[in-house]
């Protein structure tokens, strides 16, 4: 596989770093504290790659950080490190594709990721980047320059699907059967998690993203993805808009019981 250099890749995602650096000044750190910033690692020492995951090697670690963090039982360990996980590994490739249809390609080659501290305020994981290929359209300045690391598709429908197919089907998808296979969790709950995950991404960056609204946009996401039926989005009594998920994340089994805001519970 050719990869972009740091040079280059720095400069593809380029539009993408200036949106979360504004969802970063806008929210605050923990915002974007699951990402490694910069986004790209070069050193990767102390970093595990997602394949380590998908392979089960890595798995009783992520698992036993979440029991560590919320004294959760195995089963809600896995479901809530999955939320965590999946939500950090999503953001790049759904947000450089709404503000600038490029898509970094986080399949579980491409993407690494750390278990975060005990300080306060610290995400369960850490995710960053290692050189992945990233796809443009044809009228993208990327498309003509001529370096390796670049995949050119021909519309928006096959940028999209090439944003499934390495986040889903080279990567979330695998994992989520790996998980399943550990632990009594439905794939349907897993999903619902991803498709939140994704809503709350687009929701939370609204701010700074380019053309139509963040609802829009979420929606296409999802319905590119064949998410779209896991949560709905509407408008709540503040004129904000909110995410309802038809699945839960399990978080009300803690020994400090959570209900999310979304949750189907309430």
């Amino acid at each position: 596989m050719r990869t972009l250099t740091p040079l280059v890749l720095t400069d593809a995602l380029r539009p993408l770093t200036v949106t979360l650096s504004a969802v970063r000044r806008r929210r605050g750190f923990t915002a974007v504290h699951g990402l490694a910033d910069p986004l790209l690692v070069t050193d990767d020492e102390g970093w595990t790659p997602a394949s380590r995951l998908v392979d089960g090697s890595a798995l009783p670690a992520l698992f036993d950080t979440a029991v560590q963090r919320w004294g959760a039982a195995p089963h809600a360990a896995a479901t809530l490190a999955w939320k965590s996980y999946t939500y950090w590994v999503a953001m790049p490739a759904v947000l450089s594709w709404a503000t600038a249809r490029r898509v970094p390609l986080v399949d579980a080659d491409s993407t690494l990721l750390r278990f975060g501290g005990d300080e306060p305020g610290a995400a369960l994981v850490q995710v960053g980047l290692r050189a992945p290929q990233v796809a443009v359209l044809p009228d993208d300045p990327l498309a003509h320059a001529g370096v390796p690391g670049i995949t050119v598709v021909s519309d928006e429908t096959l940028l999209l699907k090439t944003l499934r197919t390495s986040l889903l089907d080279q990567h979330l998808d695998p994992l989520s059967e790996r998980i399943r296979a550990e632990v009594k969790v439905g794939r349907r709950t897993l999903l619902g998690s991803v498709a939140s995950g994704i809503a709350y991404a687009v929701l939370r960056s609204a701010p700074a993203l380019p053309g139509s609204t963040a609802v829009d946009t979420a929606r296409q996401l999802l319905d590119a993805l064949d998410l779209d039926d896991l949560v709905d989005i509407g408008i709540g009594d503040n004129g904000e808009p909110e995410v309802h998920r038809r699945t839960c994340c399990l978080a009300f089994t803690l020994p400090q019981p959570k209900v999310c805001s979304g949750c189907c519970l309430r």
